[in-house]
């Protein structure tokens, strides 16, 4: 019987950035199969890692193809996720990853199942767009959709680097949940929480620390401890490509009703709300999300180069 480390595939040149602790960043990649459309995915996949590499960083991004977990694709392995056929590849987050293992072809990894690899790999540090979270529910209802990246984010200890929550989740809902696993959150630069597409999601941060050095300090006290939990690092959108929070609100609003009126449920509606909050505003949800990406990325590698340091 094998375990998850049996079944890595760690590319040479991340191999060798953990053979010396260098600063490795993982990322995630089901924004790539299931975030945005070809060629947007396969150029924000690029931006990504060359953000992490500009801040002194060795991009991993992390994906499943024939039974193997690739720690680190290659532009071709990229290229052939991006392009991969709809329907072809399988979102794999902890309940499916055994799943994904067993079939052939490309699964993609969700924020759960990169931080389970990334943690087997000897990597500390992630940057991904936005975590999920606890649903959004109907009037005087409460919802039982909640993603398996809270759990992982309490078992798992990673620094998690995001925009906050995705902004078609309730965000308080899903602070509580964060609060009561045990998994801090912090908010570099700001007294708010982000709100993805907004630089606000109108919400208090648990923690607020004044800058990244301040956010890199906390986080390797965090880990230090061994409590065995993962930390959520939050940085807002970059302020040129951000909505307004009202803008925000009301798409979210109307893609939810959407999504219940066609019957959208379980793995499928996370990227369907997103295409669909793309197309009531006009594409600009959509350049956020690639600024933001590419932001994440680059703050997750000033993390590393600090935590390796």
């Amino acid at each position: 019987m094998t375990g998850l480390p049996d079944r890595l595939d760690v590319a040479p040149d991340v191999a060798r950035a953990l053979a010396a602790r260098a600063p490795v960043v993982a990322l995630e990649s089901t924004l790539i199969s299931h975030g945005l459309p070809y060629p947007a995915n396969l150029e924000v996949a690029i931006a990504a890692g060359q953000a992490v590499r500009d801040a002194g960083a060795i991009p991993a991004t992390i994906a499943i193809r024939d039974g193997r977990i690739l720690v680190g694709l290659s532009d071709g392995a990229l290229l052939a996720l991006a392009t991969a056929a709809d329907g072809t590849v399988q979102k794999a987050a902890r309940p499916s990853l055994a799943a994904a293992l067993q079939r052939q072809g490309w699964a993609a990894t969700t924020v759960s199942a990169t931080m389970i690899a990334a943690h087997a790999a000897g990597i500390h540090t992630f940057a991904t767009g936005g975590i999920g979270g606890v649903h959004l529910a109907g009037p005087g209802g409460t919802s039982w959709d909640v993603s398996s990246d809270l759990e992982e984010l309490a078992r798992t200890p990673v620094a998690v680097v995001c925009a906050g929550p995705k902004a078609i989740l309730d965000v308080a809902a899903t602070l509580e949940v964060l609060e009561t696993r045990g998994v801090p959150v912090v908010v570099v630069g700001q007294s708010d929480l982000p709100g993805f597409f907004a630089r606000s999601a109108g919400v208090r941060a648990p923690i607020s620390v004044v800058d990244e050095a301040a956010a890199a300090a906390l986080v390797a006290t965090h880990l230090g401890l061994g409590l065995g939990s993962g930390i959520l690092v939050c940085v807002p959108v970059p302020e040129a490509e951000a909505l307004p929070e009202d803008v925000v609100r009301d798409a979210v609003s109307q893609a939810v009703a959407d999504a219940d009126t066609k019957g959208i449920a379980g793995p499928a509606l996370t990227p369907w709300l997103l295409s669909r909050i793309g197309e009531l505003t006009d594409g600009a949800s959509i350049r956020a999300n690639t600024a933001l990406i590419a932001n994440n990325a680059a703050v997750a590698a000033r993390l590393a180069v600090a935590l390796a340091g």
